[in-house]
């Protein structure tokens, strides 16, 4: 009897200083996804909290510390709030296509700004357009970049002001990196459109949930990702409904074997 891939070898990386939480390390798990069958690879490890950067799926496993949670968003069932629906309206007129993994230098350039304004002294902000045309093309799954542009006018494709390199597994969409223009003060909320644009685009494809990486309670970065209700959490029984505004936080994710 013949199995769809091999299980595979996990490995873990040297702890470094957290981006997240002041004072503690961060260490990851993490495999190659490489092959026929890396798509499948991939959602297996999607389900089990795993995200994807370029040709390799990696997951938190610090020592001593489990506040890095993952989340997922319950498509079907999301129903945006006031504010949430006068953003919806507001960028309405963006002009959205799904486009195949290729870099342009638009994006890296919307890139950049969004570095500068948003995560200034990060470890990305180093990155050149080599760097970037590896984060997009290199994928050994079905993923794609979603454009939001400006409205075209006389034929003219409009500004780009958003993009979202995305991630279609089996039962959902993963956005593994989103950027904007975050300095356009006619167009604010950009990075919250773009999140439900995919919850929305989910629904219509018929897919579950778009997971949306780590959430870390008491990190203000990550604070937005509980915006999108219902949301659920990836615990040691498996997904399930969370309030983060009453609930307590899982302990961890199941567990994987890994090679030190």
């Amino acid at each position: 009897m013949t199995v769809p891939f091999r299980y595979p070898r996990f490995f873990v990386t040297s702890p470094s200083p957290c981006p997240y939480l002041p004072g503690r390390e961060e260490r990851k798990v993490f495999t190659e996804l490489n092959g026929q069958h890396a798509g499948e690879l991939n959602d297996a490890l999607g389900r089990i909290g795993f995200r994807r950067s370029q040709s390799v799926a990696y997951r938190p496993s610090c020592v001593g510390c489990s506040a890095c949670v993952s989340v997922r968003v319950v498509a079907g069932e999301f129903r945006p709030n006031k504010s949430q629906r006068k953003l919806i309206a507001r960028h309405s007129d963006l002009e959205v296509h799904a486009c195949r993994p290729w870099a342009t230098d638009e994006q890296f350039q919307l890139l950049r700004g969004y570095l500068t304004s948003r995560h200034p002294g990060g470890g990305m902000t180093l990155m050149d357009e080599s760097d970037y045309s590896d984060m997009v093309e290199h994928s050994p799954v079905n993923s794609f970049v979603v454009e939001y542009r400006e409205p075209s006018v006389d034929g003219k494709r409009g500004k780009l002001v958003g993009a979202c390199i995305t991630d279609q597994q089996a039962d959902g969409l993963s956005m593994i990196y989103s950027f904007f223009d975050a300095e356009n003060e006619a167009r604010p909320g950009l990075g919250n459109f773009i999140i439900m644009d995919h919850i929305l685009r989910a629904h219509a494809a018929g897919l579950g949930y778009v997971y949306l990486g780590y959430w870390v309670k008491g990190s203000q970065r990550m604070a937005y990702k509980t915006r999108y209700r219902p949301i659920e959490v990836l615990g040691p029984d498996g997904w399930s409904p969370f309030d983060p505004d009453a609930d307590d936080v899982p302990a961890h994710a199941p567990r994987v074997r890994a090679f030190a």
